[in-house]
């Protein structure tokens, strides 16, 4: 029998059973669309962890301290490192820690004493430098706090509460951020303790209107005026849901002077030489400190823990979402499988009339198998289509999603290839029929 003869053979039976073929390719549908879903999910997800790591330096670690005895973070001025209409947590490139704490990225080393006395310790330069001195492997470092101010200026009628973060003048090349506009905090600043600072995108843009009118302007920062230097590039949002953009950066020795006085609780940030020596660094830090700080206790996780824990359980969701359609296609399979048995003994008749007129074994099973991959193709044609119905209402519960063609592809040839080996089994049947029984069939 001719391929034009079999097709049309194929078209007729399904195009007689058009309610058949969508309820029997309903698994297919689900498995498709879970298929393209999987991939796109899994895209993203893997997309939204470099985006919230990409101002993360991986060998960076970040040495703070939380006095006890003081609830809200140990910082004046509500203590806490949250943005307006945001939590604590930490920043990628510039981030905050939950517990007053400045923190250069979510997943950058924090120490904080968990010790219960009342005894305050302040890390200082001085610290600093003995890390430099007796820490092999360290390329740099800084000093760094943060504390919520009010902020007024511009075109607020009414001041805001911000994140204010002292800094050194080597943060930004630390933390990797990009100026739109000006320049970066300097070292003359810091040193003599000058009145300047750096705003983030989105708070020049609350409080001036623009980023080219927050340029050389005026914030009130604690009443006291302080010239904006220049902003920082919009860095989107990052891990915590915090970010560069609705902070407000100033000198850290302004920041000790003006704002935090002597309650401030510095963060120390190292970068390691390099990466993989990260632990080991961590082990000197910790001998360090022990020999300054003889009873403390500090907690240490790193950046590259946290940026594997975060790729680890994004795979993890893509491993569950796969096994999910995995399931749903051999369920849909199976269907497919259900109604060509039901098929061939409802055509059995027919069967024995197409072997009786010159028909082959061949030809049977290659009829019977182009039906089974003709309705797991409109199944896994449905599939995609309702995938990119999904996408929207995904997306608008938080879901990053990434479509792709790739995805579209794969979610086709999966249901193809469902129905052609679940369907291989009754067509194989339904060749083997002997002409003179299929004929004699009821």
């Amino acid at each position: 029998m001719k391929v034009t003869e079999i097709l049309r053979l194929v078209w007729l039976n399904l195009s007689a059973n058009k309610s058949k073929v969508i309820l029997t390719s309903t698994g297919i549908i689900v498995g498709a669309a879970t298929i393209m879903l999987v991939i796109a999910i899994g895209t993203g997800g893997k997309e939204e962890v470099a985006e919230q790591f990409k101002n993360l330096n991986a060998g960076a670690i970040d040495i703070s301290y939380e006095y006890q005895g003081n609830s809200g973070g140990g910082m004046p001025g509500g203590g806490g490192a949250g943005m307006p209409g945001g939590g604590g947590g930490g920043m990628p490139g510039g981030g905050f820690a939950g517990g007053g704490g400045f923190s250069f990225g979510g997943g950058m080393f924090m120490m904080e004493q968990s010790r219960s006395n009342t005894e305050r310790i302040t890390l200082s330069e001085a610290d600093m430098e003995d890390l430099e001195t007796f820490v092999p492997g360290i390329a740099q470092t800084t000093m760094s706090f943060s504390m919520t101010s009010a902020v007024d200026g511009g075109e607020l009628e009414s001041s805001m509460n911000y994140t204010i973060a002292g800094v050194q003048s080597n943060y930004a090349g630390i933390s990797n951020l990009q100026m739109a506009l000006g320049d970066f905090l300097t070292d003359d600043n810091n040193t003599y303790k000058e009145k300047v600072c750096v705003l983030g995108y989105n708070v020049a843009k609350a409080v001036f209107g623009s980023v080219y009118d927050a340029y050389d302007g005026t914030v009130y920062i604690d009443n006291r005026p302080y010239q904006v230097s220049g902003i920082i590039s919009e860095m989107g949002t990052v891990a915590s849901g915090i970010s560069p953009d609705d902070a407000i950066f100033i000198p850290y020795n302004t920041g000790v002077k003006y704002l935090s006085s002597t309650s401030v609780s510095p963060t120390i940030t190292v970068i390691a030489e390099n990466v993989n020596d990260v632990d080991t660094v961590i082990t000197n830090i910790e001998q360090v400190l022990a020999e300054s700080y003889p009873n403390a206790e500090f907690t240490i996780s790193d950046a590259g823990s946290k940026m594997e824990a975060a790729s680890k359980s994004n795979d993890t969701l893509t491993m569950l979402l796969i096994c999910m359609a995995v399931i749903v296609f051999i369920v849909g399979g199976l269907g497919i499988m259900n109604v060509l048995f039901v098929s061939v003994k409802e055509r059995t008749n027919e069967i024995g009339i197409l072997k009786a007129i010159g028909c082959c074994k061949k030809d049977i099973l290659v009829e019977f198998l182009m039906e089974a991959s003709c309705i797991s193709l409109v199944g896994a044609v449905l599939g995609v289509m309702l995938a990119l119905g999904i996408t929207p209402a995904l997306e608008y519960f938080g879901v990053r999603v990434e479509l792709s063609v790739l995805g579209a592809v794969l979610s086709l040839i999966f249901g193809v290839l469902t129905g052609t080996v679940f369907g291989f089994y009754p067509a194989y049947q339904a060749s083997n029929l002997i002409p003179v029984v299929a004929l004699n069939h009821e």
